[in-house]
């Protein structure tokens, strides 16, 4: 299996939204959790998104792990890869987007990387290097607030420069509307004075198309799906994608059983999604405080969800208002509280697919990586998008069998979002 682009995803749910757009953009795509075992086999695709869960690990441990699976990918024939990165851009001043685009830059033979987190669909744009959510600057708007790389500051150029050995310079949006020629222009000043990554300008989609096509032509890029449409359309284009594979309806073709929601997310959307759900299924809050004292919160909740699944979908959620979680953190420490709720949910998580569950929904980028780990699934088929960045994803070469499941970040999809995930699941 040869492929023509590869790419990298710092967490499971930023590569579903990443496998999707791809999909939707022409081409046939895969996406692996972590490097796949030589003995799974993989069907026939122009990309494959590895997933990775190095997004708030140590620097050094992301760097290891995006460079084994950069390497896995060059070996299947990706001349091209794509770091995927969150398009809230959250990463502390030590890491990881600096230390991993670095790395993958010199595994390729160094060079400019071009930089951007810019997804106009989902409300991300950037502008003389500044980063704007809905119309407001990052640091102003409600994504700050990430309980692990919580992000006070929406000038990339500057953030960037804090966790890189080397020089960051911008492509502004002047250059990029002049076109390609512009842009490589630009671009080469930037290297000749030293430069190493560039953060670059967009507005429209047809930024990211020009800014795609520039990327292509270099080894490595570092940015959010919304780089990843114009490297798709950049692909199609060129008149390399060819016809065929699996359809993106194929892939929810019944799986039987029963239906179950898990959420950690904290944020405000996923929070409101609980809300509405409520409505019309059951649903239980977990006690976070009780899920760090021990484990007869996850026994409880495990009893109750056995009690009621059989009659129809329930939700276990661990979310939490801001403040509580602020207050946890204060309490037990931002990396232990973090770890106690990502491994409670995917407990239950597999707990639930233990009595028989094969369509699941997962609420929240760590909780989405905790289960599908715990689970073991090796990779995903990418089905219709049930809301922006978040597709229907069937399991290949799954112990369990096959399944349905849709891993969503905490800040997507609309108030009915888990109803909606369900319709789709049948």
């Amino acid at each position: 299996m040869a492929i023509l682009l590869g790419s990298i995803a710092d967490d499971y749910t930023g590569a579903s939204d990443l496998a999707n757009t791809l999909t939707k953009n022409g081409l046939r795509t895969v996406q692996t959790v972590g490097i796949p075992d030589p003995s799974l086999a993989l069907p026939d695709v122009d990309a494959v998104v590895v997933s990775l869960k190095i997004r708030s690990v140590p620097a050094a441990d992301a760097v290891t792990a995006a460079t084994s699976a950069e390497q896995w990918l060059r070996l299947r024939g990706a001349s091209h890869v794509l770091y995927k990165i969150c398009s809230t851009f959250d990463s502390t001043d030590a890491g990881n987007i600096g230390p991993v685009t670095e790395a993958l830059s010199q595994a390729a033979g160094g060079g400019i990387v071009l930089v951007t987190p810019a997804f106009p669909e989902t409300g991300r744009t950037v502008y003389l290097g500044h980063l704007f959510v809905g119309g407001q600057p990052l640091n102003e708007s409600p994504l700050k607030d990430h309980p692990l790389n919580p992000m006070h500051d929406a000038d990339l150029v500057r953030v960037l420069t804090r966790q890189s050995h080397g020089a960051v310079g911008l492509i502004d949006l002047t250059a990029i509307a002049a076109g390609p020629c512009a842009v490589k222009a630009r671009l080469e000043a930037l290297r000749a004075a030293g430069v190493t990554a560039a953060i670059a300008d967009a507005i429209f989609e047809q930024d990211l198309e020009t800014l795609g096509e520039i990327a292509l032509e270099t080894p490595v890029s570092t940015g959010a799906s919304g780089l990843g449409l114009g490297l798709a359309r950049a692909l199609v284009r060129s008149g390399r994608i060819s016809s065929g594979g699996t359809a993106p309806a194929d892939v929810i073709r019944p799986v039987g059983g029963l239906s179950a929601i898990v959420a950690g997310s904290c944020s405000k959307a996923t929070l409101r999604q609980l809300e509405v759900a409520e409505r019309s299924m059951p649903v239980l809050r977990l006690d976070p405080e009780r899920l760090l004292a021990g484990p007869d919160e996850i026994a409880a909740a495990i009893s109750w969800a056995g009690d009621r699944i059989a009659a129809g979908p329930i939700v276990v959620a661990a979310s939490a208002a801001p403040e509580t979680v602020a207050r946890l953190q204060s309490l037990y420490g931002r990396d232990a509280s973090g770890h106690a709720i990502e491994t409670a949910t995917s407990i239950i998580a597999a707990e639930l697919v233990a009595r028989g569950v094969r369509r699941l929904v997962v609420a929240g980028g760590e909780t989405s990586g905790a289960a599908v780990d715990r689970l073991a699934i090796p990779a995903f088929l990418i089905g219709p998008e049930i809301a922006a960045g978040v597709p229907v994803l069937r399991t290949v070469g799954n112990a369990q069998g096959d399944m349905l499941l849709a891993l969503k970040s905490g800040n997507f999809g609309g108030e009915d979002f888990f109803a909606a995930a369900l319709a789709m699941m049948h």
